[in-house]
């Protein structure tokens, strides 16, 4: 009878080159490039467009506000790390950020963005980990396909909300109190 495998450690993270996002899911060790141009450009401008309009104090007249949104977090569920592109929680339940090197409350929200090497990877196993957590919303950005699928967790499974693609302006939950316009996260669009 062959061994079992042994599940990867925090330390095993740590050890991995700085050249590598490194996540533990469902005990085994995943070490992934960090993100090629198309995929980088999108969750940078993804997150410059929410922090714009929602990461304020709730109320404040200058934007919407409510939320925190935060680039790359690492994620600490159980035995599971996850480094999501972004992640957003309601200030109502993380009134503020903590000073922490991780964080064990779930998101109210996370994105991925896709690239050939990790879709395989964030449409299973990080999906399933996100609704066992009961991550509310999710997104999956596909930059080379140029579209955002919009998924909602319902009584523990996504449900796809819709997926828009394109450059056209799109109102997309739980941020649809902002447009926001698709062809600015995408490399390809740019002049």
């Amino acid at each position: 009878m062959p061994a079992a495998p042994k599940r990867a450690t925090y330390e095993d993270l740590v050890r991995l080159p700085e050249n590598l996002v490194g996540e533990i899911l469902d005990g085994e060790l995943f070490a992934s490039p960090r993100p090629a141009s198309p995929h980088a450009f999108a969750a940078s401008v993804i997150g410059s467009d929410l922090l714009g309009g929602f990461q304020r104090p709730p109320g404040d007249p200058s934007g919407l506000g409510g939320w925190w949104v935060l680039d790359e977090p690492e994620l600490h569920f159980v035995a599971d790390v996850l480094v999501p592109d972004l992640a957003a929680w309601r200030s109502e339940r993380m009134p503020r950020v903590p000073d922490a090197p991780f964080f064990t409350l779930a998101p109210d929200w996370v994105c991925e963005v896709i690239s050939p090497s990790t879709a395989r990877i964030d449409r299973s196993r990080k999906m399933a980990i996100y609704a066992r957590e009961g991550v509310e919303d999710l997104w999956i950005v596909d930059p080379l396909a140029q579209t955002v699928e919009s998924y909602r967790l319902d009584a523990g499974r996504w449900v796809l909300l819709r997926t828009v693609a394109g450059t056209g302006e799109e109102r997309i939950a739980p941020f649809e109190a902002l447009p926001l316009t698709l062809g600015r996260w995408w490399i390809t669009s740019q002049p």
